[in-house]
C-alpha cells in the first residue's frame, strides 16, 4: 500500500478541523443556515492556510445528501465523491495551467447546464490571477448573472492582480496565516495519532519553519518523521529544519545582559562552527531581541508575539533586570551590524563587535529626565533661600531601627581584613574593574572573608547564584580578588537562604535598601513635623499623599 502524505491525510474535512480560520468558518456557516450563499467566493490568503480545503468544505455542505448543511456529513455518497476528487459537479480547475479564454469560455458553456445528480455546480479555480485578461473578461458576464445553479470559489495568493470588476462581483474572505501555538497544537494532534514521541520545543521548531502555514509545517514534520522515524530528538529537528537552537540565542542574550564576553563570543564561534550563516543568524538575533523589548515594554506581549506561553515565560526570566531602553540601545547596535554585512567581507566580525558592545554598554539617564531635574531646582532654589531660617539645619536622622542595627553591626564570620582592604573596598574595586561583575558582587554575602580564603554565598534559586555559578564569571572573580589581594586566594560559591532569612549575612545590596528606606522615612518625618507644612494641611484641610526628595 502506497504512503500518504500527513498534509493529506491529516487534510481537514469539516469546518471545525480548519485551524486558524474559524472567522471563515463562522461566516460560512451562517451564511448556509440562513440560505444568504452567495454565487461567487474569493478566498485570498497565503500558502497552505486553508483555501483550496476550506472551498472543498463549502461545495461538500452546499451539495450534501443532508444540506445544505452547516457541517459535510463526509458520509453519503456525494461528500465522499468530492473528498475524492472525483465528482462530476464540482470542478477543481488549476488557473496557472487554463489561462487562455478558450478554457474560460468551455467553462461558461458548460456551466449552463443542469448538475448531473449534486444539487450544485461548482467551480473552484485555483490560482485565479493567473487568468489572462481575454479570460476574466470571458468569465465576466456569467460571474455577474450566474444560472441559478451555479457557485463560483475562487484561490489566490495575490488578490491584487485581479481586476477589479471580478473583485466587485465576489464576497472575499481573507485567510490568516496560522498562528504558532495554534500550529504546535495541530501538530501535537497529529503525533499523538501516529505514535510520535517528540517534545513541544521540537514541535514549536517545526511550525516555526512553517512560517504561518499549516500545509508547510506538516510537510516539515513528515520530512521530520522520515529522517528520525517515531523518536524524535530536539537537536535533529534543529540540523533538519535548518535553524539554530533557540537556546543558543537565549544563552547570547544572557550573556549579553551579565556582561559575560567571553561567553557572547563562544555562542558566535558555536554558530559559525555548525556552518550557519551568519547574516541569517544575525536576523534571527535581531527577531529574539525584538521579543525581548516587547515582552519589556507592554503587559500583555502575547497579543502581539506569536510565541508559546514557555517561550514567554523564558523571555520575562530574562528581561527582569533590564530596563527597556537599554534593550532597545542593544537591539539598535544589532540592526546597524545586519544591514553592514550585505558589502561586508567579515560579517562574524561585524557581530562580534555589535555584542562587544552590546556586553559593556553602560546604562543611561534619559535627557528629559535629566532637564526635569534641573527646571525644579531652578524653581524650588528661590523658596530654598526664602525659608531658610524656618528649615532644619540638618535632616533629622531617624534612630536605626534592631533590624537596621543588626544588619549594620553584622560581620561576616571571618571579620579579618585581606591585604587589599575590606569586604566594601573589594566589592568597589570590582564596580571599577568589571561594573557588570561588581554589580553582582552587591547582592553576594561575605560568608568568610580572609587574605587566602573568601566564601562568598548568593540566595538560593536567584539569577545572582546562577551568573555567579558560570565558570567564567567564576574565573574572572578569582582573578580580581588575587589582584585586590596581592597574592592567590581561594574562592568559593554558596547558595544560601534568600534574603532577610535568620542567620544569612546582610548584602551590601540589602544594606543600601535599608539604608535608602532610613533616609526616607527620616525625610517623611522631617517634612511631617515641619511647622510650615503643618500650618498649610491645617488652612487647606489636606494631608500628605507623597514625598519626593528634590
Amino acid at each position: 500500500m502506497s504512503y500518504e502524505v500527513l498534509a493529506r491525510k491529516y487534510r481537514p474535512q469539516t469546518f471545525a478541523e480548519l485551524t486558524g480560520q474559524e472567522h471563515v468558518s463562522r461566516t460560512l456557516q451562517n451564511a448556509i443556515e440562513t440560505g444568504r450563499v452567495a454565487h461567487a467566493f474569493l478566498f485570498t490568503g497565503a500558502r497552505g492556510v486553508g483555501k483550496t480545503s476550506a472551498a472543498r468544505i463549502l461545495a461538500k455542505a452546499l451539495n450534501c445528501e443532508h444540506g445544505p448543511a452547516v457541517e459535510p456529513c463526509n458520509a453519503c455518497p456525494l461528500c465522499k465523491e468530492i473528498t475524492e476528487g472525483n465528482s462530476t459537479d464540482v470542478f477543481e480547475i488549476d488557473g496557472a495551467s487554463n489561462t487562455g479564454v478558450d478554457d474560460v469560455r468551455e467553462l461558461r458553456d458548460n456551466s449552463r447546464y443542469l448538475p448531473s445528480h449534486s444539487r450544485y455546480k461548482i467551480y473552484i479555480i485555483d490560482e485565479v490571477h493567473m487568468l489572462s485578461t481575454n479570460a476574466f473578461n470571458a468569465l465576466l458576464k456569467t460571474l455577474e448573472e450566474p444560472p441559478p445553479h451555479v457557485k463560483f470559489v475562487f484561490a489566490t495568493t495575490e488578490p491584487h492582480k485581479l481586476p477589479i470588476t471580478i473583485l466587485s462581483r465576489c464576497q472575499r474572505f481573507d485567510f490568516k496565516r496560522v498562528p504558532l501555538v495554534k500550529i504546535v497544537k495541530r501538530l501535537r494532534e497529529i503525533s499523538d495519532s501516529e505514535s510520535i514521541q517528540i517534545s513541544d520545543d521540537a514541535l514549536a521548531l517545526v511550525a516555526r519553519k512553517g512560517d504561518g502555514s499549516m500545509r508547510d509545517s506538516i510537510t516539515c514534520f513528515d520530512q521530520v518523521l522520515a529522517f528520525c522515524g517515531n523518536t524524535v530528538a530536539d537537536e535533529d529537528v534543529a540540523t533538519l529544519v535548518g535553524v539554530v537552537d533557540r537556546r543558543l540565542l537565549s544563552e547570547i542574550s544572557s550573556s549579553v545582559f551579565s556582561g559575560n564576553s567571553q561567553a557572547a563570543l563562544e555562542g558566535i564561534r558555536r554558530v559559525d562552527s555548525f556552518g550557519y550563516n551568519i547574516r541569517q543568524f544575525t536576523q534571527e538575533l535581531i527577531s529574539h531581541f525584538r521579543n525581548l523589548l516587547i515582552v519589556s515594554a507592554l503587559p500583555k506581549p502575547a497579543e502581539i508575539l506569536d510565541l508559546a506561553e514557555a517561550e514567554l515565560d523564558e523571555l520575562r526570566l530574562q528581561v527582569t533586570e533590564q530596563s527597556t531602553s537599554d534593550i532597545q540601545r542593544r537591539l539598535t547596535l544589532l540592526i546597524k551590524a545586519e544591514s553592514e554585512m550585505s558589502h561586508a567581507t567579515f560579517p562574524r566580525l561585524l557581530l562580534e563587535m555589535a555584542l562587544l558592545k552590546m556586553v559593556t554598554l553602560q546604562p543611561v539617564v534619559p535627557v528629559n529626565r535629566l532637564l526635569d531635574r534641573i527646571n525644579q531646582l531652578e524653581a524650588v532654589a528661590p523658596h530654598l533661600k526664602e525659608s531658610a531660617p524656618a528649615r532644619l539645619s540638618e535632616p533629622t536622622r531617624a534612630k536605626p531601627s534592631a533590624a537596621a542595627k543588626a544588619l549594620s553591626d553584622e560581620k561576616p564570620s571571618n571579620p579579618e581584613k585581606g591585604n587589599g582592604g575590606s569586604w566594601e573596598e573589594f566589592v568597589q574595586f570590582c564596580l571599577k574593574r568589571k561594573p557588570a561583575l561588581g554589580a553582582l558582587m552587591e547582592h553576594g554575602s561575605p560568608v568568610a572573608y580572609s587574605p587566602d580564603r573568601a566564601e562568598i554565598g548568593f540566595p538560593e534559586g536567584s539569577y545572582f547564584l546562577t551568573s555567579m555559578q558560570d565558570s567564567d564569571n567564576k574565573q574572572a572573580l578569582e582573578l580580581l580578588l588575587s589582584q585586590f589581594m596581592g597574592h592567590s586566594t581561594t574562592l568559593k560559591i554558596i547558595s544560601m537562604p534568600q534574603s532577610g532569612s535568620i542567620g544569612s549575612p546582610a548584602s551590601m545590596a540589602e544594606k543600601k535598601k535599608l539604608e535608602a528606606e532610613q533616609r526616607k522615612e527620616s525625610v517623611r518625618r522631617e517634612v511631617a513635623e515641619h511647622p510650615l507644612v503643618q500650618e498649610v494641611l491645617r488652612i487647606l484641610d489636606g494631608e500628605i499623599i507623597e514625598i519626593k526628595e528634590l
